[in-house]
């Protein structure tokens, strides 16, 4: 067993360091190692977590001592308390007690973790690790070694600070000094170090998934020196691993250590963020965003009402009764009503009231004939006033993807089949954005870190013209390893918490992108199709760059071509009827107060 030169021999034959005997070296990197070790003044098992080297300078060793000292006084669940610090012949050291603490590394020398085990570990230690990173204190060296476990599964990180070299070389070495925490360029440093402590949790993950060390290396610290920036290896999961990884686990893994520096985590809450949601969503079947999507249901609703509904409710509600085909298309432009008459309607019918219809209603005629002007009233007083709580940034953003929503139900009207209700095809268009409409409102920062993993990366200038971008995540993907569930599961959700059937979940569920589209069987897998091809090209039209929307318009109308007899002119015919009939919904019923300061997709 190699031990530092500086390491006596206890009478026992085994290594001392001062008060300590080393039992065992658990872990070592380029800038640290950790031994097990007994105090021999109390018998208490510890982890000892040392450098490598001594430090050279006194100052240096000073620093070393200053940063325990910091993190030290940090009190997390998730963060193994550090009993001693200390110095034994210039040689400095942290101990934390051994407990029932065992390290990961240790665990998976034994049998491989499930893919639920190895991010749960990970999750709480990145807890801890963003407590610390928020307290102004970064790891340095992250291991798997120093991510320890207990007997009931719980993780908690230790060794922070002990390869931290910020600051080493400035005189006082005042670590929590406010003037240094001002010190731009301090600030700077940090905040790489505390990027690259995520970066390196990315390829703990990579390690516990795949149970190999990433690129043969076991030392974290070694293989980000051949990520970018600093080198040209990719750590990407292979597509075979020694456990099942559900697609959003393998997207979160894949983010993390990214060949693109763009699209990866850049703070620890983040990527815990992502994994609490999958462990919740994806493993225990609940909770995550999509319990959390619906208990905000209750309180702030499912979309804000457009401004001056109770006029325009008033206006309608005074029309004669049976003229329920103008009061509907009143309503249709607004989908916070739209979409509370269609959940009264259906909550009813499935809690057995006096309301009974055979089959899905997806017209809102239907529904004001069924629930009566009174109804109306009463859904449109139950509706928050936008833009509800959202600030003016953000109901700008949930306008613009209410603007995409209509604008792709009025394609597919364009595109419908002779002979089918152009309500029904508008309304089921509109549905199949529902996920993206709760993320926008209900989660609006998610929602800017999915667009901002989705959009290609600035071609590098003076580049080649001909060489291709860095593409962006797609949606699934980025909203994985966001949220860790994917944006259409929070449409399903609210869809099936507001009681609509399975026919009509069905329908509102797009074509997969690299699904073969096949002859429709029922009038409503017609529907679904029209719908999707709408979303399609509304999505090619408003989220590509120009350069490449003319190509893929081309490949939605060759994909549907077959079941919806569509022409790239057909496409490009209803995209112009669609955006000459958005422009007169947002006239009959506005968004803003101030139309002309919102780009719409009408004007893309």
């Amino acid at each position: 067993m190699a031990v530092p030169p500086s390491f006596e021999m206890a009478p026992q034959g085994t290594p001392a360091f001062g008060d300590h005997e080393l039992r065992m070296l658990v872990g070592r990197s380029a800038a640290t190692m950790v031994w097990a070790a007994v105090d021999r003044r109390s018998g208490v098992e510890r982890y000892l977590t040392l450098p490598c080297e001594a430090p050279a300078r006194g100052r240096d060793l000073l620093h070393w001592i200053d940063r325990a000292r910091h993190a030290a006084r940090l009190d997390h669940p998730h963060l193994a308390r550090i009993v001693e610090i200390g110095v034994h012949d210039r040689w400095p050291f942290i101990a934390v007690e051994r407990g029932a603490w065992v390290p990961a590394s240790e665990r998976l020398e034994g049998a491989q973790p499930s893919a639920a085990e190895s991010a749960a570990w990970l999750r709480d230690a990145l807890q801890g690790l963003a407590y610390a990173h928020e307290a102004g204190i970064v790891h340095g060296d992250p291991q798997l070694h120093d991510v320890l476990v207990n007997e009931r599964g719980v993780a908690c990180l230790m060794g922070l600070g002990t390869a931290d070299r910020i600051g080493a070389d400035t005189a006082g070495s005042r670590m929590g000094g406010r003037g240094m925490a001002l010190d731009p360029a301090m600030l700077h440093d940090r905040r790489i170090a505390s990027e690259r402590d995520v970066l390196a949790f990315g390829v703990l993950l990579h390690h516990l998934l795949t149970g190999e060390p990433p690129l043969g290396l076991p030392d974290a610290g070694r293989v980000i020196e051949r990520l970018s920036p600093h080198g040209r290896d990719n750590l990407r999961l292979p597509w075979t691993t020694p456990v099942p990884l559900p697609e959003a686990l393998r997207a979160i893994a894949n983010r993390a250590t990214a060949s693109q520096e763009r699209l990866r985590y850049r703070a620890a809450r983040t990527f815990q963020n992502a994994l609490a949601n999958w462990l919740a969503s994806d493993v225990q079947g609940s909770g995550g965003p999509v319990a959390l999507l619906l208990d905000r249901l209750h309180t702030v609703g499912h979309l804000p009402a457009l401004p001056r509904l109770a006029a325009r409710v008033a206006r309608v509600v005074d029309l004669e009764a049976q003229r329920t085909d103008e009061i509907a298309s009143q309503i249709l432009p607004d989908f916070a009503l739209s979409f509370e008459l269609l959940r009264t309607l259906n909550s009813a019918t499935v809690q057995g009231t006096q309301i009974a219809v055979n089959g899905p209603v997806l017209t809102l005629r239907r529904v004001v004939a069924l629930i009566g002007v009174n109804g109306v009233r009463r859904a449109a007083m139950a509706l928050r006033a936008w833009p509800g709580p959202l600030s003016q940034e953000a109901a700008a953003l949930l306008k613009r993807s209410i603007d995409r929503a209509r604008l792709a139900g009025h394609v597919a009207q364009a595109l419908r089949p002779a002979g089918y209700d152009p309500e029904v095809v508008f309304l089921i268009a509109v549905l199949q954005n529902l996920g993206r409409l709760m993320l926008r409102y209900h989660f609006a920062d998610e929602a800017d870190q999915i667009e901002q993993l989705m959009r290609p990366a600035d071609a590098p200038s003076g580049g080649d013209a001909e060489e291709p971008e860095a593409s962006g995540l797609d949606e699934d993907a980025a909203a994985f390893a966001v949220l860790g569930v994917p944006v259409p599961a929070l449409g399903a959700a609210v869809a099936r918490h507001w009681g609509l059937g399975e026919e009509v979940l069905h329908m509102v569920r797009r074509v997969p992108a690299d699904a073969p589209v096949r002859k429709p069987d029922s009038d409503a897998e017609l529907l679904r199709l029209v719908a999707s091809a709408a979303n399609e090209a509304v999505d090619a039209v408003t989220l590509l760059p120009a350069r490449r929307v003319a190509a893929a318009l081309e490949r939605i109308a060759e994909r549907y071509a077959r079941v919806l007899k569509v022409t790239p002119r057909i496409l490009h015919d209803a995209l112009r009827d669609a955006r000459t009939a958005l422009k007169r919904s947002q006239v009959e019923a506005p968004i803003a107060e101030d139309e002309s300061d919102t780009k719409t997709p009408a004007a893309a």
